[in-house]
């Protein structure tokens, strides 16, 4: 099997060797096509108006200087054109992609991409809580990793499905297991814009997110990763809602 990995941290991550381990169990033959810098939160867009700067950085793995979506096509349409792979990870994520996060995630967009072009694919991240950034639990991704990824691919990924696994913040024992969850809501009234003043008076302004208590809702991706568990939730790329076009159908038509 041969297997593309990608993140949206960056070539230098952490979490991207955290993943190259991972599918190191799994395959003998692995690529690594990222982000040259750090692209989180870009979403699913590409470089239109930029060329693509390909740079190799060892056996097997590339930068490229563009976002997530730009690697995902630079490794199946150029880098791997003669013999494609069969599967993409993307991630290790640095932080949960949960939520309304799939819809800003640039890791989950890298497997969005992948599913575009006919391979399956899956994003994987890892939550962390109190100690923040500087204290992610890498070793619970990647001691559970392999096994997730390998009871995915024995259930099966349809054609235009991609799935979204988030690693709780504990410790790798102390993970209880896989729940399959629904993607999760979360109080967007903790959304607030943080305004400050440069050395000059001059306005700038930080995207903020206030810490609260809320309780998230039941068989949700919040709930599970909440709950120390790992949640594995399947996506599709067809954003139609289905009772809505009806409900429409019948009174628009």
């Amino acid at each position: 099997m041969r297997i593309l990995v990608t993140n949206d941290d960056g070539i230098h991550a952490p979490g991207l060797r955290c993943l190259e381990e991972i599918a190191g169990q799994l395959s003998d033959d692995v690529w690594v096509v990222a982000p040259e810098t750090d692209q989180s939160g870009v979403s699913h867009s590409l470089s239109l108006n930029d060329p693509l700067r390909l740079r190799q950085a060892g056996e097997k793995r590339f930068a490229v200087k563009g976002t997530p979506s730009d690697c995902i096509i630079m490794g199946i349409r150029h880098i791997l054109k003669d013999h494609g792979p069969d599967l993409v990870l993307s991630g290790v994520n640095r932080g949960q992609n949960v939520a309304e996060d799939v819809t800003y995630s640039g890791t989950i967009a890298g497997a969005m991409e992948a599913t575009i072009l006919g391979v399956k694919a899956i994003a994987l991240s890892q939550a962390y809580g109190i100690g923040g950034r500087a204290n992610v639990k890498w070793h619970t991704a990647a001691q559970h990793g392999a096994a997730t990824v390998r009871r995915i691919l024995d259930v099966g990924i349809e054609p235009g499905i991609l799935v979204n696994v988030n690693f709780p913040d504990c410790e790798p024992d102390d993970v209880k297991g896989l729940a399959v969850a629904a993607q999760g809501v979360r109080n967007q009234a903790l959304l607030s814009i943080d305004a400050r003043m440069d050395g000059r008076g001059n306005p700038y302004f930080w995207l903020a997110f206030a810490k609260a208590r809320f309780e998230p809702g039941h068989g949700t991706d919040l709930k599970a990763i909440a709950d120390g568990f790992i949640s594995v939730t399947p996506l599709r790329l067809d954003l139609t809602d289905e009772p809505t076009l009806t409900r429409y159908a019948q009174a628009l038509a």
